[in-house]
């Protein structure tokens, strides 16, 4: 889901019958199929990709380019909650979960309790990272792709849609693989309470 430009499909080293949907803007699908075409590198397992916006019809997308709903599928959503609007973020777990079969996984992060958070206090921190950014020539409001407002909690909107749901705070996940804790600033929102994976 919104794969960007990670590069499993390339990159690992997948069983012989395993396809790989990658979805995405056409945009980003585009650039990076060119990119990595040009770079002469080759998929290493059946890679489709579905290039839509995941505020469009998605699932017909997915369905259209050969995807099985009857096999178990490991969904991988990283990153991507924060820039759904609330209900986006519910519709979205209803159409994973309608298009999984017995046996499916889905791997993702959550932070906990967003809408607690300080609201001015983040603006704030989004209006530095934007003035940073566009020093370097990069002209993106950072504060106008996140959507702001009290939100389901996923593992819990998970379970009642008949998931079993299991959460690891990120600080424990460094620390249970002899990782050093995420340095923590005035400057950047934490990361330490993040969830992952579900």
């Amino acid at each position: 889901m919104a794969s960007g430009l990670d590069a499993r499909a390339y990159r690992l080293a997948w069983p012989a019958d395993m396809t790989v949907f990658e979805i995405d803007q056409p945009q980003v699908i585009g650039f990076k199929t060119a990119t990595l075409a040009g770079l002469g590198a080759a998929p290493t397992a059946d890679l489709r990709t579905v290039a839509v916006d995941l505020r469009h019809d998605w699932p017909k997308a997915l369905l259209h380019t050969g995807f099985d709903r009857s096999r178990p599928t490991a969904w991988i959503a990283e990153g991507l909650f924060g820039y759904l609007p609330p209900a986006a973020q519910d519709r979205l777990l209803d159409n994973i979960t309608a298009l999984s079969a017995d046996g499916s996984r889905l791997g993702c992060e959550a932070v906990p309790d967003m809408w607690q958070l300080d609201v001015d206090k983040a603006r704030e921190m989004m209006r530095r990272a934007t003035a940073k950014w566009r020093e370097h020539g990069f002209d993106l409001e950072f504060a106008g792709l996140g959507y702001e407002g009290e939100r389901n909690d996923v593992g819990g909107y998970l379970e009642c849609l008949g998931w079993r749901s299991a959460g690891t705070r990120m600080s424990q996940l460094l620390a249970d693989n002899g990782l050093a804790a995420i340095p923590q600033t005035n400057d950047s929102v934490s990361m330490a309470d993040t969830i992952s994976p579900y």
